[in-house]
């Protein structure tokens, strides 16, 4: 009996042992994963920043906009009473501070022989008319930059507005309907043969600037293309001069049901291209893009496309064209770090459907044969506080579509916009 007693102590001595050896061994693996974590973390490198902005805002009449106003398109055509008095002959006025931003910018140790960074960037601009005040998400990208090549994963502006050159305005819409607006999901491979030259390819998705169809503005259309947009564009570019182009396919597919019930086999393929530039010189900058293309809805732009044919009447199926758009803007700005004076420019066209319109419309602003915005401005910088001051006249000529979406019987409303912007950057 006693030796059974000693043999099952010695077991549980035995059985301690190893669970304290084996706990010291968890520990110290513990401490040297801790340890290799502590390291990487060392090299991960954040810098938070971003802005306080507030806007103060008149208009001489009501316009077509996004945000209670903030983000201005264009005036609103004539609305007569029985009178004859054009209501939208009213002059508004907002204070608003929703563009504040803030933005994570991450730099990290080296992966698959790359570079590694990120950046976060949010505002309070919201998702929606009722969403207004609320947080959203504007940028969320990794980069992985080599020697010779870059990729990009994530949200970021899309190709065809420029980040390296855009209109340096103080409104927020950034030259929009002028300028192609808009951030998307995407994945960007950049090559670079040379270190002024650069090739880029853009595989792009949707989801805050969507297209619009019969169900309004929607992702769904393209989603349910099951092909991503996509991009290709060419930059040569030195310290003070910039020069490229591009081009842009996108796919979509308007309904999934035609109105007697069959099955829509439909779908609409449009083009973009775009050119642009930039020259800087000692006293000022100047900018420069224009734009061609169909069912540029998606860029914030005029454009959407309509029904050119019925092609079958038992089943209902259609055929669409592009709603054609001719765009271009330029922007000059003086250098001074205290004072700077701006100008921008810009210009919009309709160019309506190649063919004959058979069916509804799905545009923006097909009543407009063309817009013209002139915005002068004057900036001040004091450290980390900005005083900026701009009048933007828009006008837009609305008409009467003709049967291939081309305007006539152009009647001009003007808005004038003045904007004193009040910026803290840290």
């Amino acid at each position: 009996m006693m030796s059974g007693k000693r043999i099952n102590k010695n077991r549980g001595q035995l059985l301690s042992c190893l669970l304290f050896c084996l706990t010291s061994v968890l520990l110290s693996i513990s401490v040297l994963v801790f340890d290799l974590q502590a390291e990487e973390k060392e090299k991960i490198s954040l810098i938070f920043s971003g802005y306080i902005k507030t806007d103060v805002i008149y208009d001489t009449r009501q316009t077509v906009n996004l945000r209670e106003g903030h983000f201005l398109l264009f005036p609103q055509d004539r609305l007569l009473d029985p009178a004859g008095h054009d209501l939208n002959a009213k002059d508004t006025f907002h204070i608003l501070p929703i563009q504040t931003r803030l933005a994570l910018r991450i730099s990290g140790p080296q992966a698959l022989g790359a570079k590694t960074s990120g950046y976060i960037e949010a505002e309070f601009f919201g998702m929606s008319e009722a969403d207004i005040n609320g947080f959203r998400l504007r940028h969320a990208y990794l980069k992985l930059n080599w020697k010779k090549a870059e990729l990009l994963v994530g949200q970021f502006w899309h190709p065809m507005f420029i980040s390296d050159s855009y209109p340096e305005v103080v409104s927020f819409n950034t030259g929009a309907p002028f300028e192609p607006f808009s951030r998307a999901p995407q994945i960007c491979f950049t090559w670079k043969p040379e270190p002024a030259l650069s090739f880029s390819l853009t595989a792009l998705s949707q989801r805050d600037f969507a297209s619009t169809g019969p169900a309004g503005v929607s992702t769904s259309y393209f989603r349910n293309a099951a092909c991503p947009e996509l991009d290709f564009k060419v930059a040569y570019s030195q310290k003070n001069f910039l020069a490229g182009a591009g081009i842009n396919v996108l796919k979509i597919l308007p309904r999934l049901a035609t109105e007697t019930g069959y099955q829509a086999n439909e779908s609409l393929t449009s083009l973009a291209g775009y050119a642009f530039g930039r020259l800087k010189t000692k006293p000022v900058t100047i900018k420069a893009e224009g734009v061609y293309g169909g069912n540029l809805h998606h860029l914030t732009m005029l454009g959407g496309y309509a029904v050119s044919e019925i092609i079958d009447v038992v089943t209902a199926q259609r055929d669409y064209s592009p709603i054609n758009t001719a765009s271009g803007w330029i922007d000059i700005q003086t250098n001074g770090e205290k004072w700077q004076v701006g100008l921008f420019s810009g210009y919009t066209k309709n160019l309506g459907a190649k063919g004959e319109i058979a069916g509804p419309v799905y545009s923006r602003g097909e009543t407009i044969d063309h817009l013209v915005r002139i915005a002068p401005r004057f900036v001040f910088n004091a450290g980390k506080v900005r005083l900026a001051q701009e009048i933007e006249l828009t006008s837009a000529a609305y008409g009467s579509p003709d049967s291939r979406g081309r305007v006539n019987g152009q009647r001009t409303v003007t808005n004038l916009r003045f904007l004193t912007a009040v910026y803290y950057f840290f």
